[in-house]
């Protein structure tokens, strides 16, 4: 046991751990081939499917011809809805006869007497009079007119297997004669119940077979069984019956060994099929040229060539009769067209076979070249393997696609494929956590003097100088009054670095939190911005959460200050921050020297950041965005527009706003009334209108949110007062110059 344990240790050593996982890789996907659960199954179907549609089978003759119970048969009056009286069927079936027909089968069962026999209608019409009834009740049924008119013709009845046993089932009925090699009743696909036709037209007809084709689990009709057995009753199929007729064997042969069945044999025809007696149909695409109407064979309009020496099948294309498949070729064919396309495939010699070596052939592909990648794919660089790889999923696709367009083999790809792709995945993965640890190691030994970013930067490339635009949102932040409370600590500078550090620390956790990157540190103040050098789509409402996280966090330390200063008995200074934020194009990148440098932006957009941080003091509010950045969070955050201002060297004004709050805060009733009070007073501002601006601002002070406002009020009130003694000039558009910064 010891020396077993060893081998995986010893193995790994001499190998790596890389290809130990790919050999465990190798055996789970061999134990899952084996298995064959439900996703392979439906990948290696879909796979067939695709063969199908990019080539499927060409038509080189029609040996079939569908009398097609349509739209126009049932709206004609000769016929009306379904089901006809067996009358005029048997005139279908007549004429049929009469224009050449091989062999006539019927895709529709005949299960009761037809409601129009004249011995039922003697009985249910109401006012005949009893020599009426009499003359009716000797007439002979529509049943036996039928049934006449198939003994004068070759026809296959349909019938339906189920679920539902049908106590009734007359087992003298005649079947179709069975020689059996082998044991293949065990492979048989089996149904409880079996709905037969009238006894009168049993007796009469040629043949008859089950009409049932049974979809994959996703709906698909890929494969149709030959042989079934139902009710205790060894059925064939339909198409399978008119074979036999066609080919005027008295017996049907079915083989069988002990892994399943092995094949079908007529006269002169031997017809392979899977394990269950089942066919791989080879479709063609939908040929309308093939059908025929009803109510055309019924008045002699069809051309003699469409019938003679064909294949008939009579059965429904109408969609209220609801006979409608999926194939891998069509979402929509009647079901009687596909088993027109099994008796063309099985004619022409064109059915598709899932041979019995596949499954090994496909299995030892994975195992070969599962193998060879392991051994060979870390030897190989990164172009060479990609090529090599590219080489190997050609062949096995080729080689597939060969089989399928030359041989009509169905061979899959995708499980040797899929096999190689995950070990060739696994030892990718296995490079790239290999690279990740050598950058890990670059991190660690450069991000004592980098800062972070750059250090990732390092790890990756290079670093250069030079920068790009990019649309970014950049944030200033300042302590409120901060050279007051340093002069505080000026006998204690240990004191005072301790201090910066106590709040820079959770700022920048906060900034850092919602994806941001810190540029760097002035004194107290710090410059931020998003969506560089990492693209983040949502750096507008990231800066914004993270100012608002900021405040948290610094309420949070002066929570602590205040009872430490209690504590210690001495003053207790909180510490306020004023953020600045703003959206728009600014140049990113590497800015400096050859021998120093940072990660930095650059632009007016900054400018404006750093000039909205110093207008918080002014306005009252901590935070103060401008109008690109509170238009992208205005759904989002609680914000209040302050003033329309010209920033001393640009030449556009700027419309401002407060962050409030977040969601909580902007549906609240006192923020609603906080912004109406707002916008009333900046209106009859903006218009000059100075008495009624005066007069909001009153009304604004004596409610309950005066002192949110109180400020802003202020700011506003002394303004007004200068524009009243010295008004602005005829085309002032409601704009504050900022003089200074």
């Amino acid at each position: 046991m010891k020396r077993l344990r060893a081998v995986p240790r010893w193995f790994a050593r001499r190998f790596g751990y890389a290809r130990l996982m790919c050999l465990v890789l190798l055996i789970g996907f061999a134990a899952l081939r084996i298995a064959d659960p439900a996703p392979i199954q439906e990948l290696r179907l879909r796979t067939f499917d695709n063969f199908q549609v990019i080539e499927p089978r060409v038509k080189t003759m029609r040996p079939v011809t569908i009398v097609d119970i349509d739209e126009k048969s049932l709206a004609s009056p000769r016929l009306g809805q379904w089901p006809w009286p067996r009358t005029r069927i048997a005139d279908i079936v007549t004429n049929l006869a009469k224009l050449g027909a091989v062999v006539i089968a019927f895709d529709v069962v005949f299960a009761e007497p037809d409601r129009l026999n004249p011995d039922i209608a003697a009985d249910t019409f109401s006012g005949l009079d009893e020599t009426t009834r009499d003359k009716l009740r000797a007439l002979p049924s529509n049943d036996q007119v039928l049934a006449d008119a198939l003994r004068a013709s070759r026809v296959v009845l349909g019938e339906a297997a189920g679920p539902d046993v049908h106590a009734g089932l007359d087992k003298a009925l005649p079947v179709t004669g069975l020689a059996l090699i082998g044991e293949p009743q065990q492979f048989m696909f089996k149904f409880a119940g079996l709905l037969r036709n009238v006894p009168v037209l049993e007796h009469a007809a040629a043949g008859r077979g089950l009409f049932n084709i049974s979809p994959e689990r996703d709906g698909i009709i890929r494969r149709v069984p030959m042989i079934m057995q139902a009710q205790d009753v060894i059925m064939p199929s339909l198409s399978f019956e008119m074979l036999r007729l066609a080919s005027r064997s008295d017996t049907v042969l079915i083989r069988a060994d002990t892994a399943g069945i092995i094949g079908l044999g007529l006269r002169g025809f031997q017809i392979p099929t899977d394990r269950n007696g089942q066919i791989w149909i080879h479709y063609a695409h939908r040929d309308p040229s093939i059908y025929v109407s009803a109510i055309d064979v019924l008045k002699g309009r069809v051309p003699a060539e469409k019938i003679a020496g064909k294949l008939v099948l009579i059965g429904p294309s109408a969609a209220g009769l609801n006979d409608i498949k999926t194939t891998p070729v069509s979402p929509a064919m009647p079901g009687v067209e596909v088993h027109a396309q099994v008796l063309e495939s099985a004619l022409v010699g064109a059915l598709l076979q899932l041979p019995t070596w596949g499954p090994a052939a496909e299995f030892g592909t994975a195992l070969l070249f599962g193998l060879l990648v392991i051994i060979f794919a870390p030897r190989l660089g990164a172009v060479t393997l990609v090529v090599v790889g590219g080489l190997f999923a050609t062949a096995l696709m080729g080689a597939s696609w060969y089989s399928y367009t030359q041989h009509r083999l169905l061979l899959d790809f995708t499980y040797p494929l899929l096999s190689t792709t995950a070990i060739y995945l696994t030892l990718i993965f296995a490079s790239f956590v290999r690279e990740q640890s050598q950058r890990r190691q670059i991190r660690t030994a450069f991000s004592q003097y980098l800062s972070p970013a750059l250090v990732e930067q390092l790890a990756h490339a290079p670093p250069k100088l030079g920068g790009e635009e990019r649309e970014i949102t950049i944030m200033f932040s300042d302590v409120r009054g901060f050279t007051s409370i340093s002069e505080s600590y000026k006998h204690d500078p240990q004191g005072l670095t301790q201090l910066m550090n106590r709040f820079l620390t959770p700022l920048t956790n906060a900034i850092i939190a919602r994806k941001g990157y810190v540029d760097k540190y002035m004194g107290d103040a710090i410059m931020a911005f998003w969506n560089a050098p990492h693209e983040d789509a949502d750096h507008h409402i990231n800066a914004c959460e993270a100012a608002l996280d900021m405040l948290d966090r610094i309420d949070a330390v002066n929570m602590v200050r205040e009872q430490e200063a209690k504590d210690g008995g001495h003053v207790y200074i909180p510490l306020k921050v004023g953020i600045g934020l703003n959206t728009g194009i600014g140049v990113v990148g590497n800015m400096g020297s050859d021998l120093k440098f940072n990660y930095s932006a650059l632009g007016d957009s900054v400018n404006l950041a750093s000039r909205l941080e110093g207008q918080t003091k002014e306005y009252g509010f901590p935070i103060i965005v401008g109008s690109r950045t509170a238009m992208a969070v205005k759904d989002r955050l609680a914000i209040l527009e302050l003033d329309f201002i010209m920033v001393k060297g640009k030449s556009e004004p700027e419309v401002i706003y407060a962050i409030a709050g977040r969601e909580d805060v902007m549906l609240s009733e006192r923020f609603q009334r906080l912004r109406n009070l707002t916008i009333e007073m900046l209106a009859a501002y903006r218009s000059r209108d100075w008495d009624e601006a005066l007069a909001a601002i009153a009304r604004g002070r004596k409610t309950d949110e005066a002192h949110t406002l109180a400020q802003l009020y202020d700011l506003y009130e002394a303004r007004i007062r200068d524009y009243q003694a010295d008004p602005p000039p005829e085309d002032w558009n409601g704009a504050h110059a900022l003089l200074t910064k």
